[in-house]
Parts: structure tokens; sequence; C-alpha cells
């Protein structure tokens, strides 16, 4: 058992010494010869393509072949094979990707490769290779580029269409060709770049695409909504960041009248300052431009529903009352395009209950009064506010229906039934909440549909 056991260790050993031995000048030629192979028969040698990809990863490995033009020239051959392969299953459905080398983003690798060998190339004919392979790795890092886009993968998306672009600069500095070379490409690529990276949240890259487009004057929407992104700062008490800000969006506004993007943009900034007044006709322009978004009728009723509130803390309450009347018109037509519509049935309920529980601040300033005139006053009162409150229980139910664990909900129905003096339910309520509370879930509503 000791002479197996000594065997076994000196054939491990053994074998990792053979294996730290490999000589990389052998391996980039063995690259190249294991893609000269699978060229000529690229369905039936996918295997000689793996045999590349280990090749010449030993020779980009090794100091003694990593500062060849060579070496980075047929790594870039080679990744750049694997991914006009990906790219031809993706649109024509030949082949299997599954057959390929499983590699990392090879057109963004290949392009990388060809850059460094640029700048280690002396001799004319490896410059020219050089060129040669950045022109084919173009369109795969455009549809690379836009497979991630399409998949939510924005960094990604970004890299390969900056690697894009930066293979433009390399072969114009060349006097070469371009996929880009028309200013129709350039912009648009500068464009799909920018939103790239602005959905990647990497705003500094962003704006050096955008800013650039928005000097040329490119006719896109989009340019202003992605300037304003930009330049709008966090703090909302920065005035003069904000009215920077603000200043592409109404110029975008001006020049793109009928655009819903920069529309909503504009509301939802708006939104964030809390200028109320301001979004009343917004929201109305929009809901004419989309008037089967719901969520539109929601937000504007919203909108007076924060007015109403305002004015009636300020003790306007024929305003007050007008804007209540407002805000519940608009949760009503946002439930007659949709009856299940959560947001707007909660908000609907939380208009009466609020006004319910602002009138009983009132009712506390009377409870001191203790004559005739005032008991009356205080019971009138009381009635009132229990009215808002039955105006309000059949939205919270239908809330509940529809959501069993809304902590809002079970928190309304909880306090109506209390004021009801409907204790069992009140109980329930408030067992249900603390399940949620707990990080339970209720496994079906109290309310039947």
């Amino acid at each position: 058992m000791k002479r197996l056991f000594f065997g076994l260790t000196v054939m491990v050993l053994f074998a990792g010494t053979t294996q730290a031995q490999q000589d990389p000048k052998k391996e980039l030629k063995n690259a190249g010869r294991a893609l000269s192979t699978y060229y000529l028969d690229p369905s039936n040698n996918k295997a000689k393509l793996k045999e590349a990809v280990d090749a010449i990863e030993v020779a980009a490995g090794s100091e003694m072949t990593n500062t060849l033009a060579e070496t980075w020239i047929k790594k870039g051959e080679i990744y750049n094979e694997i991914a006009t392969q990906i790219v031809t299953v993706k649109q024509v459905g030949l082949g299997n990707v599954n057959d390929l080398p499983k590699v990392e983003n090879p057109a963004l690798q290949a392009a990388m490769a060809f850059q460094k060998a640029l700048t280690l190339a002396q001799k004319s004919y490896e410059k020219k290779d050089v060129l040669k392979g950045l022109a084919t790795a173009q369109p795969n890092l455009y549809n690379m580029g836009i497979y991630a886009y399409e998949d939510k993968a924005f960094d990604a998306a970004f890299e390969h269409f900056q690697g894009l672009i930066q293979a433009h600069d390399a072969l114009k500095a060349n006097d070469q060709k371009s996929s880009l070379d028309t200013p129709e490409a350039y912009n648009d690529q500068l464009y799909i770049t920018g939103l790239a990276a602005l959905n990647a949240n990497k705003t500094a890259e962003a704006g050096t695409y955008f800013e650039k487009l928005y000097s040329m004057g490119y006719d896109k929407a989009a340019i202003y909504e992605a300037m304003y992104k930009m330049k709008m700062p966090a703090d909302v008490k920065d005035e003069a960041g904000i009215a920077a800000a603000y200043k592409f969006l109404e110029e975008g506004r001006k020049k793109y009248a009928d655009d819903v993007s920069l529309l909503f943009a504009e509301i939802n900034h708006f939104l964030k300052l809390g200028k109320l007044d301001e979004l009343i006709g917004k929201l109305q322009m929009a809901i004419e431009k989309e008037p089967d978004n719901i969520s539109l009728y929601t937000t504007l009723g919203n909108v007076f529903d924060n007015l109403y509130q305002r004015e009636y803390a300020a003790g306007n309450k024929a305003k007050a009352d007008e804007y209540f009347a407002k805000a519940l018109g608009y949760y009503e037509q946002s439930l007659q395009k949709d009856p299940k519509y959560f947001d707007a049935i909660y908000s609907a309920g939380a208009l009466y209950y609020n006004k319910a529980a602002a009138m009983t601040l009132e009712l506390n300033k009377l409870a001191d009064d203790y004559t005739k005139e005032g008991l009356k006053k205080y019971n009138d009162k009381k009635k009132e506010i229990s009215a808002q409150f039955d105006l309000a229980l059949p939205y919270f139910q239908r809330c509940e229906t529809l959501n069993p664990n809304d902590i809002s909900t079970l928190t309304a129905l909880k306090e109506i039934f209390a004021r009801r003096d409907d204790l069992e339910k009140s109980n329930e309520f408030k067992r249900r909440l603390e399940v949620v509370n707990g990080g339970g879930t209720n496994p079906e509503p109290y309310f039947k549909g």
C-alpha cells in the first residue's frame, strides 16, 4: 500500500510539473493551428475552437509572449470568432451556443485584445491585421451590446457600446473604414451608449455622450430628459441646481410638445418638489394623451387630495370641499377603468379616513364645552366623523380582499371597527396586523370578494 501511494504521489507531481512547463511560444503556434483547423470545417470542428482558447490563454498569460502583437491579434481573432458564432445562432438559428467555448464577453475581449495589439504592433502586416480585426469586431460589439441591453444588463451593454466607439476611433485614427462612418450611425451610437450608461447608473459616463449630442443639436427628445436626470441634484433645497436641471426639461418640452416621456418627466419633477398647483394641468394633459393610463387618474386624485388637506388646514372650507370632490372623482374614474386597482381603492378610502381624522381634532376642541349648545355641537361632530369613517370602510374592505397583508389597510380597519365599538372585528384585525408585523402572512382575506 505504501508503494502504491508513493507511486500515485509521483504521478501527481509529474503531471503538475508537465503543466507548469508549458511552452508559451509553442502554445501561441498551437492556437494558430487550432484556429486554422477550425476554419476548414467550422460546423464539425468546434472542439478546435476550444483548443485555440486554451492555448492562447497560456500565451497571453506569459511574460514570454504577452508583449508580442501576434499573441493579442490571435486572441482577438479567436474570441471574435466565438462572438460571431453566438450572433449567428441568435440571428439565424444555426448552431448551438452550448457547442462553443464558455468565455465571458467574447466580443469585448476580442476588441480589447486588438486594441492591445495596436499598441504593440511594430511591423506593417501586424498593424494591418489589427485594424482588420477591429473592423470585423465592430458588428459583434454592437449586436452583443444590443442583446445585453434587451436583457437589462446595462453595464455589459455600455461596455460593448463603448468598445465599439473606441474601435471606431482607432480605425479613423489610422484612416480605415468603420461601421460608424456616417454621422447618423455615429450619433445614434453615441445616443444608445449614453442610454446604456444612464440605465447602468454611470452618470458621469452618460454625461460625456449626452452633452456631446446636446451640443450638436441631436434630434431626440430623450437627450433633454437625460440631461435633466444628470443635472438634477438630490437635495430638493438646491434651488439653483434644480433650476439648471429643469432648463433642459423646459427646453425639451417646447421642442417636443407631444413627447409623453418628457411630459411624465416633468410631472415627476413637480411631484418631487411638491408643487401641486403646477401638476394639475400637466396631469390633465397626460390623461388626454393616455386616457387608458389609470395611474394618471390616481396621481391626479392624489394631487387634489393634498390640495384638499392644504385648504382644510388653512380653514378654507369651500375650496377644501371642491378639492375633496375632485380627488374622489379622479379615484372613481380610475376604478371605472379597473375596479380592482388597489391604489385607487385605497386612496379613496384614505381620503374619507383622513377627513374623519382631521375632524377628530376639531372634536377634541369641543370636548370642554359642557353647555347644552356645546354638547350638541360635540355630538353632531361625532356623528359627522362616524359617517366619514363609514364611507371609508367599504374601500378598505375591498383593499383587504385584494391584499390581506397590507399594513395600512389592516391598521385602518382595526381603528374603524374600534370606533364602531365592534371589538371582535377590531381585535381580529389587530391580530392580523401583528402577524404581518412579525414577518408572517395572512393566508386568506377576512372579507370575501
